[in-house]
């Protein structure tokens, strides 16, 4: 039996100098941008959820008073919706091709 033995070597290919360079990295700037305006979007939305809690009246906590304040339009439609649509500009950055 004879042993094979491998005549080629990695100099008979070219050297990588030779290769075309290609930027491998995923995100573009437009990349970015788009993430950032997710972001703010996102931030905005829970800086809009801010608030007094139930049962604070002046700043201050009273056990025996209600605050309807927590039912306001701004806090359960508004605020969540810039988040969902913050999300959505997030996975749309993500996905978006160079």
């Amino acid at each position: 039996m004879s042993k094979k033995t491998n005549k080629f070597s990695a100099s008979d290919f070219g050297s990588e100098a030779e290769a075309p360079q290609e930027n491998t990295f995923y995100f573009g700037q437009q990349n970015f941008k788009w993430m950032l305006i997710g972001l703010a979007f996102i931030v905005v939305g829970f800086l809009l959820m801010m608030g007094p809690d139930a049962n604070t009246v002046d700043g201050k906590f009273d056990p025996n008073s209600w605050n309807d304040d927590i039912f306001s339009i701004r806090r359960i439609r508004i605020a969540p919706l810039f988040v969902v649509i913050g999300f959505v500009i997030e996975v749309y950055a993500i996905l978006k091709r160079k």
